[in-house]
């Protein structure tokens, strides 16, 4: 168990040191390129380098890949490989979608429909392999086996939702990685509650590389994390949520997202979620109704403390979710 626990916070040290070192890199590389973008929520706000998921991406995959080698070459185990390496497949692919969405997307003006068909082919990895648990509890209906229903419709759809879901709650400084964080961190314990320690160091891998990147990424940023991002940590909220047969506490944690969707729609996905920033650094409310959680987030602390900051958004939003994961954590302990 010693051994384990060493090997585990090896692999987080690393996943940490790659993607602190990746994100300052991709700064300066996207900055050269002109791969920039107005930080919306300050007042005459200067170009931010984007899509600096892509940085992250590439340290968990590093991080996965050094966990195998770990695990192959001197632990002697191939247990849980091929999931391992769906996972990795399915990273890769909401990882590549994203960053094309970032570099071609908004060239090209897609509509949100659009961006979110786009996202399909993320579930094809976990459709192929067959994987999760086909008999469910239905209320009313007790055990059914889903059979074929489970890879060729219900995965589809989940990694759709989950995918776009955690895409549609971003624009502000540290907010998607924050967020990720706290969600993450959950799926570890909740791993390691239920004897999956290889998905609680997966887990541990994609927190240490956020948090290599929300040092850059925290108000005021240096870099956005765009759908390179978004779209691969949404995925693997599905991911985890299937191959650790955690579809109900994936769905509680993921209830921001859920109310964001919900939100959206009232806007027919056309509001956006960036208030209107003033001179002494707060924010007004962009519309006359809430069609975010970034918005009722602005309407709650001006309520309250008479203006609201894009630090004081992020923060609350922060809360509502740690306090769905301190919920879960009670109810799984």
């Amino acid at each position: 168990m010693m051994g384990d626990l060493f090997l585990g916070i090896n692999i987080l040290l690393v996943s940490f040191v790659i993607s602190l070192g990746l994100t300052k890199w991709w700064i300066s590389i996207a900055k050269k390129n002109d791969l920039v973008g107005k930080d919306m929520n300050k007042f005459n706000g200067k170009g931010v380098a984007e899509a600096g998921g892509i940085a992250v991406v590439t340290s968990i995959v590093l991080g996965i890949l050094f966990y195998i080698f770990i695990k192959t070459f001197f632990l002697k185990s191939l247990s849980n490989l091929d999931n391992i390496l769906v996972l990795t497949t399915t990273l890769l692919l909401a990882g590549f979608i994203g960053f094309i969405d970032d570099v071609l997307g908004w060239k090209k003006g897609l509509k949100q429909w659009q961006k979110a068909l786009m996202t399909l082919p993320i579930a094809i990895p976990l459709m192929v392999l067959n994987v999760g648990q086909h008999i469910m509890n239905i209320p009313f209906f007790g055990e059914i086996n889903l059979g074929f229903i489970y890879p060729l419709l219900l995965i589809p759809i989940a990694m759709l939702g989950t995918t776009n879901g955690f895409n549609i709650l971003a624009g502000y400084n540290g907010l998607e990685a924050g967020l990720g964080i706290i969600v993450f961190s959950f799926f570890g314990v909740a791993s390691l509650n239920s004897g999956n320690f290889w998905l609680a160091v997966i887990a541990g891998i994609i927190v240490m590389s956020l948090f290599g990147f929300i040092i850059y990424n925290k108000n005021p940023a240096k870099v956005f994390p765009g759908d390179s991002l978004t779209y691969p940590l949404g995925a693997l909220v599905g991911v985890f949520a299937i191959l650790g047969n955690m579809e109900k506490l994936a769905v509680f944690v993921f209830i921001p997202f859920i109310v964001e969707g919900i939100l959206k729609a009232r806007s027919r996905l056309k509001a956006e979620n960036f208030g209107i920033p003033k001179k002494d650094g707060s924010l007004d409310s962009r519309y006359d109704k809430n069609y975010s959680l970034t918005h009722v987030a602005i309407r709650t602390i001006r309520a309250v403390k008479g203006k609201a900051t894009e630090k004081d958004v992020v923060h609350l939003i922060w809360a509502f979710e740690l306090v769905l994961v301190v919920i879960a954590l009670v109810w799984i302990i």
